[in-house]
């Protein structure tokens, strides 16, 4: 045993050493092993604090939500989660508020998710420029779509459930085959696509530019069919962009067609929202309630009802029919980004962006029933 004092190798029984008379540390050699097991556990313990952060932990972001065709699964995409640095698909059971499962795939913020028509896949949106096909039932990644030069702001699947159209930030909307994951048409719109919707016969795809324009396009020719607004564009608000570059990049803004496909549901630049005739083109009315823009909009199963999320941080359902308020749902604590009707018209998920909630409501009550986090 070596002295720390003087140096001398000593016998290993030494409890002094032999030249200096120090006392010699037999306790020095299990420092190695005490700083590989230190080591070893905090490994551990970073390991059970990163899946607790991705199990245990709502969404920090909580942007698009979606209803499982059969109404027992709820969807949020969620970002800018504190400690990891990509975004998640996280899902909830709507019976117990459970989360049933956190999918892991994309690389920045999750905008947009949609189920497709027989509830078998889940898409997904992201700011990392890709959408992404999941198995709704394993939660296992199918494909990932890339052919978008930046952010994907809105995904829309076909009624038939055989394409998904998505929208991005370039520009452009591509059309993919959901079978095979190929590209099937670019349409370029040549301004910000903020949302996309297709008509309930899945003729017609609707695309949605930061105006109060809207833009509906033939799904089988790709050609624009008609413009609804302004007949020429407002430039983007002070900040969007900069000689090109975007320095504030708002996500996805809802459009939504009546379920009889008459009547097309979007946002306008001064907190209303705008019903408009799809086919003669004639704006039938401005729902006005909102003292912020809105974000996000979408008619019940039976047509009767349309529900707005807002920047306000509230939630207003209206009737359609006649475009009177019929109450106003609060409980975020900042900006409504989605909106959902349940399959049967039950229930409304509406999901905040900085508050992290998906909050589900009582159609016919609007109380709260359950905060998903």
């Amino acid at each position: 045993m070596r002295c720390g004092r003087c140096g001398t190798v000593n016998p290993a029984e030494a409890r002094f050493c032999m030249a200096c008379g120090a006392p010699l540390r037999r306790g020095r050699r299990i420092w190695p092993l005490v700083l590989m097991l230190g080591a070893l556990g905090g490994l551990i313990l970073g390991m059970g604090l990163l899946a607790s952060l991705l199990m245990g932990l709502g969404p920090r972001s909580a942007y698009g939500v979606a209803f499982s065709p059969d109404g027992r699964l709820v969807a949020a995409g969620d970002g800018d989660r504190p400690v990891i640095s990509w975004g998640a698909v996280i899902l909830w059971d709507v019976e117990t508020g459970r989360r049933v499962r956190t999918l892991i795939g994309h690389t920045d913020r999750v905008l947009s998710v949609a189920f497709s028509p027989d509830g078998q896949l889940l898409a997904s949106g992201s700011a990392d420029d890709t959408a992404i096909l999941w198995d709704a039932k394993t939660g296992r990644r199918v494909r990932t779509l890339k052919g978008h030069t930046d952010d994907v702001n809105s995904v829309a699947f076909s009624p038939d459930g055989r394409l998904l159209a998505s929208g991005s930030w370039d520009g452009t909307m591509i059309l993919w085959d959901v079978q095979t994951g190929g590209r099937v048409r670019t349409i370029e719109m040549k301004e910000i696509v903020l949302g996309v919707a297709f008509s309930p016969n899945g003729q017609v795809l609707a695309s949605l530019p930061w105006d109060e324009r809207m833009f509906l396009w033939d799904v089988e020719t790709g050609r624009l069919r008609r413009t609804l607004g302004p007949p020429t564009p407002t430039p983007p608000p002070p900040g969007w962009a900069i000689q090109g570059r975007a320095i504030y990049k708002p996500s996805a803004f809802g459009a939504a067609f009546s379920p009889d496909g008459r009547l097309l549901a979007l946002w306008s630049g001064d907190n209303a929202v705008i019903l408009w005739d799809v086919e003669t083109g004639r704006r039938v009315r401005a729902l006005e309630g909102h003292t912020g823009p809105v974000r996000s909009v979408a008619f019940s199963p039976d047509g009767r009802l349309l529900a707005s999320g807002s920047e306000d941080s509230t939630v207003i359902l209206w009737d359609v029919q006649t475009g009177k308020q019929v109450r106003t749902l609060r409980g975020h604590t900042d900006d409504v980004w989605s909106v959902a009707f349940s399959p049967d018209g039950r229930l409304l998920a509406s999901s905040g962006s900085a508050d992290g909630t998906v909050i589900l409501w009582d159609v016919q009550t609007g109380k709260q029933v359950r905060t998903l986090k």
